[in-house]
């Protein structure tokens, strides 16, 4: 199990426990991956029907979030496809989607224990934020990216601003190896170009030399893009209730955004990245 970024280690969840060993009574109808679906907001490639990632996914993360934080078992294995993805989790609150979590992984995992495993690492584990409280839950709004089409570039600049995302590799004045990235809305949302998106990012990176042509042409770079697929909380209780109202019965068991404020400008900086498997994704 990694660490890192995300605090100390804990172990995984199961999800075969029955309903007779909840710790707690759950009267909430959860959405179990189900079919069902309500609304749902899935951008870039995931927007096509063939695409792999589903709303039912969010609704998944919900539902893993929500039994986590009232101390209820896990909830039951989703019904979405269970093929491997490198992924990352998004949690954003309030109107204005302000960051409140994100952690994900580049190396491919199943979707019904890596969405589990990193809808909790990123809610509760990621080291920019406290640990997310229940009385946020309301406020909430899950993002699943699950990452595609991984290529080498050129260099640096050898991709598209909002169409894909970077990982770097580089080493910083010291000589210690880093890794950092980008996913593909980040450079986008906050309205940075090539060079910009670059410099935040390698401080992210924990690069605190001077940032020159030079250091910029020894940087490792792959591209990719990303089926993303956006959810309120307001969505995944609509959700929740369509399957109440359609005869459903309570299941069995139920970092790559800069960081507020920290985005490296004259004022301020970004915190550094070690981990080698997780990764904050802005």
């Amino acid at each position: 199990m990694a660490s890192g970024c995300c605090g100390g280690k804990r172990s995984k969840m199961s999800s075969s426990s029955s309903s007779s060993n909840r710790r707690k009574s759950d009267s909430r109808p959860t959405s179990n991956g189900s079919a069902l679906m309500t609304n749902g907001h899935c951008n870039g490639a995931g927007g096509s029907a063939s695409s792999t990632v589903k709303p039912e996914m969010c609704y998944y993360c919900f539902d893993v979030l929500y039994n986590h934080l009232h101390g209820l078992d896990p909830p039951q294995i989703p019904s979405f496809t269970n093929q491997s993805y490198p992924l990352f989790v998004t949690w954003k609150i309030g109107r204005d989607q302000r960051l409140r979590g994100c952690i994900g992984t580049f190396s491919p995992l199943p979707l019904h224990s890596g969405l589990r495993e990193y809808t909790i690492t990123s809610a509760m584990r990621d080291s920019r934020f406290s640990p997310m409280r229940t009385e946020e839950l309301s406020k909430l709004w899950c993002s699943v990216s699950l990452l595609i089409g991984f290529e080498d570039c050129k260099d640096c600049y050898d991709w598209d601003v909002g169409v894909h995302g970077i990982r770097i590799e580089f080493y910083t004045e010291k000589g210690h190896h880093r890794t950092a990235t980008y996913l593909p809305e980040v450079s986008q949302e906050q309205g940075w170009d090539h060079k910009e998106t670059l410099r935040n990012l390698v401080r992210k990176g924990g690069y605190r030399g001077q940032i020159t042509d030079s250091f910029l042409a020894s940087i490792k770079t792959r591209r990719y893009r990303s089926e993303k697929c956006n959810i309120s909380y307001a969505e995944y209780m609509q959700h929740c209730n369509n399957l109440s109202s359609n005869g459903y019965s309570e299941p069995h068991g139920v970092q790559p955004y800069p960081s507020p404020n920290k985005a490296y400008s004259k004022k301020g900086k970004e915190k550094t990245v070690t981990s080698s498997r997780e990764y904050n994704h802005q």
